[in-house]
């Protein structure tokens, strides 16, 4: 009998693991990875020749992350893996990728999507102006080039990643101007009951916020941000807020990173044309899948961020449990109660992550609140009165109407960065809830391919 043809989109802490329980049962599963080296976002390696230790990169986190990265090199002989390789549509049993401009096709038994995510964004007034990053993007920097994005950072959102960052930063020697936080201290203690599920996440982000504190760094809850002023030429120069208790204040600085959590990276999913619910917590459209990591298409699995975010742990977890599930579908022995302690633990992970929305909420009001001039939709340039303006004298009242009417989301992008805030601000306009609005649909390909022609071939 051939042996099932297993596919792993993604080299993350999801697709690490997924990986290793397949190669344990037996199977030979294909990885695609659309990075040079494993570890995803999280757990990026750095380019060979750096020599940075684990405890300099990844802080906290290096064990975890040294772990991961033993583990996947002892796989490599027992994997097929496709580095540099976009995942870029899936038709019926198949999944499409390019590699070096060219481009294949892969059949598969069981597809596993850990697709990540990337940050998730609210725009401000002046948020196009060069040396505004989002917070993965600086990450990125400071984690595969050791450099900082400006001379003086601004660190502005909300959620964990965002005094991870800050953290990270100052830790390496860079200028933080000031950590800027929207969501309030009484919404952090309301949810301190759920945060509490996982103290030791818990601590390290209490002690993030005191060495940023002891450095003198201002960390500013409750902030409304108004502007990020700068110009063509020069770029960002500061940054104004208005403060909890109503005054405004300005911070110099030459760079700007911001996010409000994560998003999910959906678009596979999509294409694979899987269910999505509402989520009503986070405000954001989701895939529908089990714990174990079955979505709605038999066949198809979702592990990791790519699903629902639950931390770098959990998307091990996920990983493990979406592996699992494909090995019980196509047959083969699994040990349940190896899935039943998995299960227990993202049970209790998920609790942490409610308590992170509840205390760390979606700044849904900035939406309501952008004045028309602002830009959202930093790809095409398309201001938040075009929104309101095709929303209410055109009836745009949904997502890919007012995609189509405004071309909102139709950028590199292809609505990534814009469309949840886009939404928000269609709903206000429109005077609807949000999921009325829905979602962007995802399309092929999910990210901009080269095009090779003949000539450049021969």
């Amino acid at each position: 009998m051939a042996q099932a043809r297993v596919v792993v989109v993604g080299a993350g802490p999801a697709g690490v693991r997924c990986a290793e329980q397949l190669v344990a049962a037996g199977l030979r599963p294909i990885v695609i990875d659309e990075g040079r080296r494993d570890g995803g976002q999280i757990y990026r390696r750095q380019p060979e020749g750096f020599t940075r230790s684990y405890a300099t990169l990844y802080g906290s986190e290096a064990q975890r992350a040294e772990s991961l990265h033993r583990g996947f090199d002892a796989l490599k002989g027992r994997i097929d893996y496709r580095s540099e390789t976009l995942a870029w549509n899936i038709t019926a049993g198949e999944l499409h990728v390019v590699h070096e401009g060219a481009a294949s096709r892969i059949g598969f038994d069981a597809l596993i999507i850990c697709s990540g995510a990337t940050d998730r964004l609210m725009p401000v007034k002046g948020w196009h102006y060069a040396g505004t990053y989002s917070l993965g993007a600086a990450q990125i920097a400071l984690k595969s080039q050791a450099c900082s994005v400006g001379r003086e950072v601004v660190f502005m959102g909300t959620g964990p990643l965002l005094y991870l960052v800050a953290y990270q930063y100052l830790k390496a020697g860079a200028k933080v101007a000031g950590v800027l936080d929207t969501s309030r201290l009484r919404d952090q203690l309301k949810a301190l009951p759920q945060l509490l599920a996982r103290p030791r996440l818990l601590r390290n982000g209490l002690s993030f916020m005191a060495s940023l504190r002891k450095a003198g760094v201002p960390l500013l809850a409750g902030i409304e941000p108004l502007e990020i002023k700068g110009d063509a030429q020069q770029g960002v120069q500061s940054v104004v807020v208005r403060e909890a208790n109503g005054a405004q204040r300005e911070i110099a600085c030459d760079a700007v990173a911001m996010g409000y959590h994560l998003r999910p990276e959906t678009q596979l999913a999509d294409l694979a044309r899987c269910a999505f619910r509402f989520d009503p917590e986070g405000r954001q459209w989701l895939p529908e899948v089990t714990l174990e990591g079955r979505s709605s298409v038999p066949g198809v699995y979702l592990a990791g961020d790519g699903a629902r975010i639950l931390g770098a742990d959990g998307a091990e977890n996920a990983g493990r449990l979406a592996a699992l599930s494909a090995l019980a579908d196509l047959g083969l022995q699994v040990d349940r109660a190896a899935v039943e302690q998995l299960l227990g633990q993202q049970q209790k992970m998920d609790r942490f992550r409610r308590g992170l929305v509840q205390g760390f909420p979606w700044p849904v009001q900035q939406a309501a609140q952008l004045p028309d001039e602002a830009i959202v939709c930093r790809c095409e340039s398309i201001t938040a009165g075009e929104l309101r303006r095709v929303t209410r004298e055109m009836g745009a009242c949904e997502a890919n109407r007012a995609k189509a009417f405004s071309r909102v989301g139709m950028g590199r992008c292809q609505g990534r960065y814009c469309g949840q805030a886009g939404a928000e601000i269609v709903a206000h306009a429109a005077g609807v809830p949000v999921e009325l609005v829905g979602r962007l649909r995802g399309q092929a390909p999910v990210k901009p391919l080269a095009v090779v022609t003949r000539e450049e071939q021969e």
